[in-house]
This record gives C-alpha cells, structure tokens and sequence, in this order.
C-alpha cells in the first residue's frame, strides 16, 4: 500500500477497527476513510453499494461487525447471525463492484470446533461441531471467509480472511450483556475494589484456557499481513500461549489493586475448554507480538479509567 493509498476501514470505532486506524496512522497512512454507523448502515445493500461506487476505496479492512461476549451471544443468537452475514455480503460483494484492489477480512477464532486440536491450526477449519454458545456467530464468520475464498476463486480477487485471537484494549465494550472475557474482568475487578467487596464472582470453574492479545498487536499484524499475504487460505494472528482464567484473572486484579477473594459459580459455562490459535504460517512470514499481557492489561486499565469509570 502506498502512503497515500484510499483506504477504507469499516468498523472503525469499534475496538478492532480503532487500532487498524491508530496502526495506519502512525505508519504515515495519510488517505483513510472513515464512516459512522450513522453515516453509513453496512446492513442496508444498497447504501452500503452507494458508499463504495462514489468513494471507490482501493483497501479495505473489514471490521465492523456485531460482536459480544457469552451472555449476548446466548441471548441475541438471531442478531448475530443475520447483522453479520448482511455486513460481510454487502461489503465483500460491494467491493468486488468497485474493484477494490485488497481486501481484509477479519473472523474470530470462534470458528474452530469446539473440540478442536490444540494448538488450532487453519487446516482443523470445519473439521467438528462448533461451541454452541457462539455457533450463531462463528457460523457467520465462517461464510465470510468461505465469501473472501469463493470470490479469488471466480473473481479472481485478492480478498484475505485473518483469525485474530481473544482480544482487548481501547475500545473495548465494557457493558455488561456485551463484553468480553478481559473488559468484563476489569469492570468486575475495578468495582469490587472500589465498593471494597471481599470477593469476587465469576463464570464457570476457572480451568478453561485462553490466548489473549492486545488489540494494537492484532492491527499491527493485520496491516503487515495486507501488505505481505496474498493466500486465499485464512491465517491465524495470535501470541501462540496460553493461560488458564483463573490465571488471567490474577493478573488483572494484581494490574487494578484488589486484594479480595476470587470465586467461580461453578454452575454458570464455561465455554470452550481451550483457544490457542497456531501461529507457524504468521511467524513464518516474519510477524510476532510484541506486547506482554502484563502491559496490555495496564493500557486497558488506563483506557478504562480515563473513558469509562470516569462516568
């Protein structure tokens, strides 16, 4: 990509499409397109074909999307299926028409079976059932990404589908239907500090295990990827460890200062037992992570202090 390069990033107030922003920016990408939900509704096709054919972008990062944690998934299963498949339809369809030259396509590593071998692999993709809680969702990203393929196929393309691993930072959603594993965690955290709990609840039994990276690193990979991949095969970005919950928690609360007890309501899920995304083919082409967890959790904790308890 040129530094003067067209470049549109959908989703760019969301977590994901806020750091491919900051990323692009502190490249020296000076030409980026930018629109509001307000502005414009990917779910509405034609509006969505409108934007492309005047705007004619020649990149794009596809990362608008409904996205949420356990609880939203459970209890909005039909939104998350339907909003994602029309955004992925109109954006992919309506960027093949416009002739963009390259296309990003983000997934969620949700889409490995529940059962999945560890660590998972591109090639374990559609090999087994997928984890109920989220299947609506993975189900969607899974016909992104079949989209992205089907389209350099017939087409003949270069649309690529990256699968990012659990993710936090600025940005983050922080409601409570909404959010995920590391800003629920922080919020739960922060308040029982604050109103001086003895102790803490939370989901499942603490055994599960998960791989979480900072949102700038998943940008950071995602930009090196669109100027250095072209395969058709998605590609998974992600540290290639793990940590149990419990451990994850640990840490967070050691980061925020609360001394209290960690409990776990056993009788609530779990989730997936185990994510941890193989990272051979990312690292082969000369891209890893770069920030700890211990650091990535205290720009979170920031983020949150100054954007979200200061409310």
């Amino acid at each position: 990509m040129n530094k003067d390069a067209k470049i549109y990033v959908a989703g760019h107030s969301g977590m994901v499409g806020s750091a491919v922003v900051r990323c692009l920016n502190k490249q020296g990408f000076n030409n980026i397109v930018l629109r509001t939900s307000k502005e414009l509704d990917l779910i509405r096709q034609v509006d969505t074909e409108k934007f492309f054919y005047k705007i004619k972008p020649e990149f794009v990062f596809l990362a608008a999307a409904k996205v949420g944690g356990i609880m939203a998934n459970i209890t909005y299963r039909a939104e998350f299926i339907y909003k994602n498949l029309q955004i992925q339809n109109n954006v992919i369809h309506s960027a093949l028409r416009a002739g963009v030259k390259k296309l990003l396509f983000f997934s969620s590593s949700c889409v490995y079976p529940r059962r999945c071998p560890q660590p998972m692999k591109e090639k374990h993709l559609m090999t087994g059932s997928l984890e109920k809680t989220n299947e609506p969702y993975a189900m969607a990203k899974l016909s992104g990404m079949s989209m992205c393929q089907a389209y350099n196929e017939q087409y003949k393309t270069n649309f690529i589908s990256v699968i990012p691993t659990n993710l936090y930072g600025p940005n983050d959603n922080y409601d409570f239907e909404q959010s995920h594993l590391i800003a629920a965690l922080i919020q739960k955290f922060h308040t029982a500090k604050v109103n001086n709990e003895s102790e803490v609840f939370l989901w499942g039994t603490g055994s599960p295990r998960r791989e979480i990276m900072h949102v700038d690193d998943a940008a950071e990979a995602s930009v090196f990827l669109m100027e250095n991949y072209d395969g058709t095969d998605p590609i998974n970005i992600g540290l290639g460890t793990d940590l149990k919950i419990i451990e994850i928690a640990n840490i967070i609360s050691s980061v925020i200062g609360y001394n209290g007890k960690i409990c776990f309501d056993v009788k609530m899920p779990d989730g997936t037992p185990r994510k941890l995304l193989d990272v051979t083919k990312i690292s082969d082409l000369g891209w890893e992570s770069k920030i700890s967890m211990y650091e990535g959790i205290k720009n979170a904790y920031q983020w949150y202090l100054q954007y979200i308890a200061s409310f």
